[in-house]
């Protein structure tokens, strides 16, 4: 199996860093721009929330809008992810952007103007259908610039560059510093300038990020429009059993973005201290922030499979901790450990998706993914909200707990599914056998093995 496994990797000469995924060409020119295009997305909920709950004095109507948004981004981003890889980026972001700035202008007024709950969903549709799917986005351009060991994009290989598992974590990486960021911002101009300024500085930064990120068209993959005679025409993502799973943890993962948010809300009014909302859950994103630079870091030498499942228990271990927490310091260091054990999990999750996935169909993978983090977090949202209304900011701390433990139960149950096929490919390649009883030994035994661009990258 070695054989086959260093035939296919760099010589041992090549790093593979943080240091080393920034020099790709081209790398800097969507990094930039797409930094500031997503940095909406961690803003949009809280942004929701706390102007509801001054424009209607209920978390739980506020939680409602905003579930809603979520479920509804949800559903669309797996549509939006399918048509940037079949008609390009530029084509699905640039409308995206116009038609969620509008939207969340139309939400603004009504929220201000006291309308009535069903015209405050209405709109709440197609603010969350049209949020801009950057970060799956972004993920796929750096597929696109570091080649994904593919020719002609076909389908995963054993031989996969060694730098997508840093890229996989260096954008886990950036995306929960929009979550230090966001937060703070829209909870700072919500609560210090107006009620509606959060969400107002949301569209305004999705619109102008959008647009720039859109414009940077020589990194953006080629578009892989269907073809007839396609071996694989038209298959979904979703159709790959480990998405399924992988999707089934992200939405674990949503709980504990959206129990959190609307838990710490309600906990710092409780407690007189609103102002200390966007700290306590900057904190908590601060610990993914972290942990994800560290894992971009390790040469690991576990499998991203074991990874993924100890990440996740001790995610629900820190999560059932949470509603005992009575002070926030103590909240905030759980709230920290929480986000060192998020990280390594949605880093892992990635990182699975491309050696699971075909690369035609890689933004839409990618998209399930965050569509799922947005479906947990929008049903976290709605029963956090009805949860802290009618039992208090402390009960509302159990919904990240149910959360995580029902996801947990459902990995670990089909833990078999999330086994890459690029470990079966290179088993099969280096034995020039067709037994299939060894074949399906080896996958089984992966969680003994380091993939290849680990055991590189730790000689």
């Amino acid at each position: 199996m070695a054989s086959a496994v260093s035939s296919d990797t760099p010589p041992p000469a090549q790093r593979v860093g943080y240091r080393q995924l920034l020099r790709t060409p081209g790398a800097w020119t969507f990094l930039l721009p797409g930094f500031a295009a997503r940095q909406p997305f961690a803003m949009l909920t809280i942004s929701i929330v706390l102007l509801l709950r001054h424009t209607t004095g209920s978390y739980g109507v506020a939680g409602a809008v905003a579930a809603v948004t979520g479920v509804s981004m949800a559903l669309f981003a797996p549509q939006s992810g399918k048509l940037a890889d079949r008609h390009g980026q530029r084509a699905v972001l640039v409308p995206g952007v116009l038609l969620h700035a509008a939207a969340a202008a139309l939400l603004t007024a009504l929220a201000l103007a006291h309308a009535p709950l069903w015209a405050l969903i209405a709109a709440a549709v197609p603010t969350g259908a049209s949020v801009p799917q950057v970060g799956p986005m972004v993920r796929a351009r750096w597929a696109a610039a570091l080649g994904d060991g593919a020719p002609g994009g076909s389908g995963p290989r054993p031989g996969r560059h060694p730098l997508l598992a840093t890229a996989a974590a260096f954008e886990s990486v950036t995306d929960e510093l929009t979550f230090v960021i966001g937060p703070v911002l829209a909870t700072a101009l919500s609560t210090t300038v107006h009620p509606a300024s959060g969400l107002i500085a949301e569209a305004a930064l999705t619109l102008l990020g959008g647009l720039l990120f859109a414009a940077r068209r020589r990194t953006a993959p080629p578009p892989r429009p269907a073809r007839a005679d396609a071996r694989e025409p038209h298959a979904s993502a979703l159709s790959v059993p480990g998405v399924r799973v992988l999707a089934v943890a992200f939405l674990g993962i949503g709980s504990v973005f959206g129990g959190m948010q609307v838990a710490l809300t309600a906990f710092t009014q409780e407690h007189g201290q609103p102002g200390l909302n966007g700290v306590l859950y900057g904190v908590f994103a601060a610990g993914n922030m972290l942990a994800g630079v560290a894992c971009g870091a390790i040469a690991w030498r576990t499998s991203p499979r074991r990874r993924l499942l100890t990440a996740y228990a001790a995610l629900a271990l820190i999560c059932s901790t949470l509603w005992a927490v009575s002070s926030a310091l103590p909240l905030g260091g759980l709230g920290l450990l929480a986000g060192l054990c998020i990280a390594p999990a949605l880093i892992t999750g990635y990182t699975l998706v491309d050696a699971l996935v075909p690369a035609a169909s890689r933004t839409e993978a990618f998209t399930w993914l965050t569509g799922s983090v947005a479906l947990g977090q929008a049903a976290a949202v709605t029963a956090g909200g009805q949860v802290a209304d009618g039992f208090g900011a402390s009960a509302a701390f159990t919904v990240p707990l149910v959360g995580t433990a029902l996801a947990l139960l459902t990995v670990v149950s089909l833990r078999a599914h999330i086994a890459p096929r690029g470990t079966t490919t290179a088993i099969r390649q280096d034995q020039h056998t067709a037994d299939p009883h060894a074949a399906c030994q080896s996958v089984r035994n992966d969680d003994t093995m380091a993939p290849a661009s680990g055991r590189h990258s730790s000689k």
